[in-house]
């Protein structure tokens, strides 16, 4: 596994220009506990007909990592500037990931891509419902597998106290690591029925004002992304006002 430095530069500089040295704001990785992000790999002895770390057509929320409920949950305003991702090589063998990666692409409507989702909840918290409140544009993975890698995003995503920051795959990304404790890790998917299966079609969520369930839970599965936060300065108490101008 290796660790891109795709967006380092970029990320540091954005995060400067955001972030004055007197503001009080913070810089948060949304998602981050004990359990830093790997490129998925399947476990030893594991056939690779069993290997489920492929996400394939859905949107996915975290609902606990490393008994931590909801870790990308946003404490406090601000902006996503970035996310990372843990992106499988899927084979060590160069033509059987070739294969891999072919099937996949034909038989999931395309490349591997990511984005990320901010989302709210809707309604009671027992009935799992999610509004779409913000999208990133969707990127493309290939290049990356193999790497945990790091997207600067070049519009930074708003968010309030509360939303929770999804990662949306449209087609399909190798970003699940599995057999884990159950009770120390958890995802949804943005699906309600057929649940042990792929999803026969595109149930991602990528449109703003849409709303979805997410019905299908999957314990002892961790997914490998985490978000960038920037938090929005707090002014001044009793801040001074430059006087009024006298009118002519």
């Amino acid at each position: 596994m290796k660790t891109s430095s795709l967006a380092t530069a970029a990320v540091a500089g954005l995060v400067a220009a955001l972030v004055p040295a007197s503001a009080s704001a913070k810089v948060i990785e949304l998602g981050t506990t004990t359990t830093p992000l790997v490129a998925p790999a399947c476990p030893v002895g594991v056939k690779a007909a069993n290997c489920t770390i492929v996400l394939t057509q859905v949107t996915a929320i975290e609902t606990v990592r490393d008994s931590i409920a909801y870790p990308t949950t946003v404490s406090s305003a601000g902006e996503i500037v970035a996310f990372t991702v843990g992106l499988s090589q899927l084979d060590t063998d160069r033509t059987k990931a070739k294969a891999d990666i072919h099937y996949l692409d034909t038989t999931f409507g395309g490349t591997t891509q990511a984005a990320i989702t901010v989302l709210k909840p809707t309604g009671k918290a027992g009935q799992w419902r999610w509004t779409v409140a913000a999208e990133s544009p969707i990127f493309h993975l290939q290049p990356y597998l193999g790497q945990v890698v790091q997207f600067p995003l070049t519009t930074p995503l708003q968010v309030a106290k509360g939303d929770v920051v999804a990662l949306t795959v449209p087609t399909w990304a190798p970003v699940l690591t599995f057999d884990l404790p159950t009770k120390k890790f958890a995802y949804r998917q943005s699906r309600t029925t057929n649940c042990k299966n792929p999803a026969a079609s595109s149930l991602a969520q990528i449109k703003v004002g849409t709303t979805a369930t997410y019905s299908c839970d999957y314990p002892g599965t961790r997914v490998e992304y985490t978000a960038t936060e920037v938090t929005n300065p707090q002014q001044t108490k009793n801040y001074v006002h430059a006087p009024d101008r006298p009118s002519r």
